[in-house]
């Protein structure tokens, strides 16, 4: 195993981040994270201390502050390159100062630089930030503290380097993780579950509408920290107004009220029960190396990209007849099945199927712009709807290049992403889903990517929510203004937030309404919430905070659409917003400088970088700007520590990947035998039928001979054969209903259009032989 890339020194020097302190607020769906990393300088030469980390790509970074000995700094908002300019200067004159700053490709990475840290002194660093949290499947709301933050492989061409990440296996993290959190609801807690072990739930009151809990003892650094939050009723639209600051101008955003709208669109049953048969689904899925990784670090789990192909499986049998679809793989190219989307047919499915099965994680890097440009370029075929499913481990430098992309051609087609397995960007994830106007999901721990991807079909195959608008009724002495972008996008079940500044008086009786109206299967539709213009208590200023980071986002996506075209008026108001707010963004960066010390530090600087936890794979990467610091050591050549293989494998991919990147070298996991369900699904037929040979007798479970034996006389042995497989699905995976739902429908669908005489006593014959009791009425017939 290789573990020694650029990371020489860690076993002769100590590395000055000695533990990190989380602790979590939830208040129904937003999160207030505040994070204390504590350092201290062991060693007997001043040092600048540098730490590459992940954040939550939709986090508002809001306070930034450090604590040397009993001085406290607090940092402000600064524009970057001022706050550049500020840190270097502090250390040029021996003073301590500290620079937290976004990445310029990746909104989800940050670098916290901490400078002129004397021998033997400590520092603390307090960082703060907001977060709303994301609805899954099962009505959970997921928190997610990235732990892990993987190489991001940075395609040739791309705009400015990526950042320097240092990063060891976790088990060799040289600091220490405590967490809590503290969750509070109008609603009461049903539970809270983690990847990681926790010490039991502690409510604190008696209806169960606050809780505490904490990550229990000995966690490791080898997975991000996953919280899954359920309350009771959970779908409920709420209305949070929060008052302005009062030292703020009135007018301006921190200034003036802010409301936070959650709605949460149900739709008709008859419209819901109606699927789509029509549309052209594009399949896009990483095989970049990383892919052959393990989804989680356990030997026993399955590859990410072995758990890729059985899902192309069950989507491939679960598409409708009459749409039409193609799969792209891409690496460091891309490939693609068909030179353009062909009609679903028996013929089309097996030959894609076949190419399926030979997929590996062999491509090498991440290139996911091509393909996506190349896709984009395909004609949409007249009155298929084009829906995008991505699949990646997330791991790419040029995020923002990607979600701009796909915001310019959403108008085109649906977008829902997949981030695999540790350390997948969710910025990139969350982003593609958000400006394609389809929905994100994250396949970590011991999620099986099967249900989540088929929930996402489901959507997709929903009828599209059009002519979405949004309508407020307002005192009329208070006016409105909305921060965020316009929705795109409704999902039934699924969460949409609204952001909006309201200005002027009103009574603290009064009341507003805000109104969503919208087209779905050409039935007008609309959502009413009336709330009170009442501010809430004790939520500080979260929601002006997330309201103005929304704002942000969009702004900057238009920075960067027009750049060139304009005079840097948007900049400027980015810059202007997020130092009024206090909101970090691309154009700016937090800069503490500690003016108070008296003794200048003396003596060189050394530099230590503060490793990362990876899982799969670590990088060193030199930095996107010149430091004012020496290295600790000389990194080696890419292939001082590589095997021939390796460095072979290296050498096929384009040299703008990570220099110096360094695989595990573990042998490749053995394959488990192949999932009784996956089997009997890989033998339907695209029409939704099933053939009565031996290899279904064989995944029921039975001989041929007791297969044919049992069927009913006059039954057809193409209903008898589907009759059985469904009668197994509904008898003996009620647990993976989600994975085969739909294509137990299309099953369904296909019996009822051949008005079989015998369907009653085919059902009858069926749970005799499989042992089952399964009723007629609940296979949909």
């Amino acid at each position: 195993m290789m573990n020694r890339c650029g990371l020489l020194t860690l076993q002769k020097e100590p590395v000055p981040l000695k533990s990190i302190e989380v602790e979590l607020e939830v208040r129904d769906h937003v999160a207030t994270v505040v994070s204390t990393l504590n350092y201290e300088n062991k060693e007997d030469k001043p040092l600048e201390a540098v730490f590459v980390f992940p954040l939550p790509g939709d986090a508002a970074v809001c306070h930034f502050s450090a604590k040397i000995g009993q001085t406290q700094i607090v940092a402000e908002v600064k524009e970057k390159q001022k706050a550049r300019e500020e840190y270097d200067d502090a250390l040029s004159s021996g003073q301590q100062a500290f620079l937290l700053e976004e990445s310029d490709q990746s909104p989800d990475i940050f670098s916290l630089s901490v400078g002129s840290l004397p021998p033997g002194e400590s520092a603390s660093i307090r960082l703060e930030y907001v977060t709303e949290l994301s609805v899954q499947a099962d009505d959970g709301l997921r928190f997610c503290l990235p732990a892990v933050l993987n190489p991001r492989y940075q395609p040739q061409g791309s705009e400015g380097a990526g950042v320097q990440v240092t990063s060891v296996p976790a088990s060799l993290v040289p600091y220490s993780l405590s967490f809590s959190a503290r969750v509070s609801s109008p609603r009461p807690i049903s539970k809270v579950e983690s990847n990681c072990s926790l010490d039991p739930l502690q409510y604190l009151n008696t209806d169960q509408t606050q809780a505490t809990v904490k990550l229990a003892a000995g966690h490791k650094f080898d997975r991000d920290v996953e919280l899954l939050i359920y309350y009771k009723d959970a779908h409920q639209p709420t209305a949070v107004v929060e008052a302005g600051q009062a030292s703020a101008e009135p007018g301006s955003l921190m200034g003036d009220s802010v409301v936070m709208v959650s709605l949460y669109p149900e739709f008709p049953q008859s419209v819901m029960s109606s699927m789509a048969s029509c549309g052209e689904f594009v399949f896009l899925m990483d095989r970049s190396g990383s892919m052959g990784c393990p989804i989680t670090n356990s030997k026993q789990q399955e590859t990410r990209i072995s758990s890729a192909r059985d899902t192309l499986l069950l989507l491939l049998k679960s598409l409708p007849m009459g749409c039409y679809f193609n799969i792209y793989s891409f690496g460091s190219g891309y490939e693609h099945i068909f030179p353009k989307s062909v009609e679903y047919s028996q013929q089309t499915m097996e030959e894609a199927l076949k190419k399926v099965e030979q997929m590996e994680a062999n491509l090498g890097g991440t290139e996911i712009l091509q393909p996506l440009k190349h896709i984009y370029s395909q004609p949409c075929i007249p009155n298929q709807p084009r829906q995008l499913f991505v699949f990646t481990d997330g791991e790419v430098g040029n995020t923002k290049e990607v979600i701009d992309l796909v915001k310019k051609n959403s108008g085109s087609h649906r977008c829902f992403s997949f981030g695999i397995g540790e350390g997948a960007s969710s910025a990139l994830i969350n982003g593609m889903a958000k400006e394609g106007g389809g929905h994100a999901q994250f396949i970590t721990g011991t999620d099986r990517m099967q249900p989540k991807v088929m929930q996402s079909l489901r959507f997709a195959l929903q009828p599209a929510v059009v002519d979405i608008s949004v309508t407020w009724d307002l005192p009329k002495e208070v006016s409105v203004t909305v921060l965020s972008p316009p929705i795109t996008a409704l999902f039934q079940g699924q969460r949409s937030l609204i952001y909006a500044q309201l200005s002027g008086q009103c009574s603290e009786a009064a009341e507003g309404c805000v109104t969503v109206k919208y087209s779905l299967a050409g039935h007008p539709s609309e959502n009413q919430l009336h709330f009170s213009l009442s501010p809430a208590e004790d939520t500080g200023l979260t929601v002006h905070r997330l309201g103005a980071r929304t704002l942000i986002r969009s702004l900057e996506m238009d920075e960067r659409e027009n750049r060139g075209q304009q005079d840097g008026g948007v900049k400027e108001k980015v810059v202007q917003l997020s130092v009024q707010s206090g909101v970090s963004s691309s154009f700016t960066a937090f800069i503490a400088v500690n003016k108070d010390n008296s003794e200048m530090i003396q003596g060189p600087l050394v530099r230590r970088n503060i490793p990362t936890p990876r899982v799969f794979a670590m990088a060193c990467r030199k930095m996107a700007r010149p430091m004012l610091c020496m290295d600790a050591a000389p990194f080696p050549a890419p292939s001082a520590f590589m095997p021939n293989s390796m460095a072979k494998c290296e050498r096929t991919t384009k040299e703008s990947i990570f220099r110096g990147v360094v695989h595990d070298m573990a042998a490749a996991p053995e394959q488990p035998p192949r999932d009784p369900l996956l089997h009997l699904v890989s033998l339907q037929g695209a029409s939704g039928c099933w053939l009565l040979d031996p290899a279904l007798a064989t995944a029921l479970g039975k001989t041929n001979e007791e297969v044919e034996k049992s069927k009913p006389e006059k039954a057809n042995s193409e209903v008898w054969a589907t009759i059985l497989a469904l009668i197994w699905l509904h008898g003996f995976k009620m647990d993976a209903k989600d994975e085969w739902e739909l294509l137990a429908m299309k099953a369904a669908s296909w019996l009822r259009a051949q008005n079989a005489p015998c369907v009653t006593e085919c059902v009858d014959a069926g749970n005799v032989l499989l042992g089952c009791s399964v009723k007629k009425e609940a296979l949909g017939l």
